[in-house]
């Protein structure tokens, strides 16, 4: 055994270690609650994550609500930011249509359909808080066993399909002329 474990050659840093994490919280909570309950779990935490995201790109770009481009812009740029590789497909007024050739969690998704609600979440609170509304589609996912995913961002409302989920508007909290 080496004196110093500095020098040994492991697959080991703190990214990997947080996909890892990632990927055996998600397995356990589909494990005991089954699919659809991890899925409303991270559901919740990918929609504090939209806010919060959606938040500093506001501030950022200096604006109190983006535009359906911005919207695609932003997307595509967080998703960037975070190791994603989405990109847009199509834009019109009924939708924005992104792919991806690379999950943000790498093969750590893989099998784990419940963190796709991460991506629908903060895709459709960023949507949402900014439009009024947003239909999130994950028509093909990497998690899945598809060789990308194709996400779709339905700007109006429209028939329910089984693989869309709703996101509503939620208003910024009121601001307040001082601390209490």
């Amino acid at each position: 055994m080496p004196d110093d474990l500095r020098d040994v050659e492991l697959d080991l840093d703190s990214d990997l270690f947080m996909r890892r994490l990632l990927r055996e919280l998600a397995g356990t909570l589909e494990g005991v609650v089954g699919v659809d309950a991890a899925e409303g779990y991270v559901s919740t935490v990918g929609s504090q994550m939209g806010r919060w995201m959606d938040r500093n790109y506001r501030a950022a770009l200096g604006t109190d609500a983006l535009t359906p481009e911005q919207v695609a812009q932003v997307c595509v740029d967080l998703k960037r930011r975070i190791n994603g590789e989405f990109y847009l497909i199509s834009a019109d007024e009924e939708k924005l249509v992104f792919g991806n050739t690379r999950c943000p969690f790498g093969r750590m998704v893989e099998g784990r359909t419940s963190l796709c609600m991460m991506t629908s979440n903060v895709f459709g609170r960023i949507a949402a808080d900014n439009l009024g509304y947003a239909r999130v589609e994950l028509s093909e996912t990497i998690a899945r066993g598809d060789a990308g995913c194709r996400v779709v961002i339905w700007l109006e409302p429209g028939p329910e399909v089984a693989e869309t989920r709703e996101y509503y508007r939620i208003p910024d909290p009121p601001k307040t002329g001082g601390a209490t």
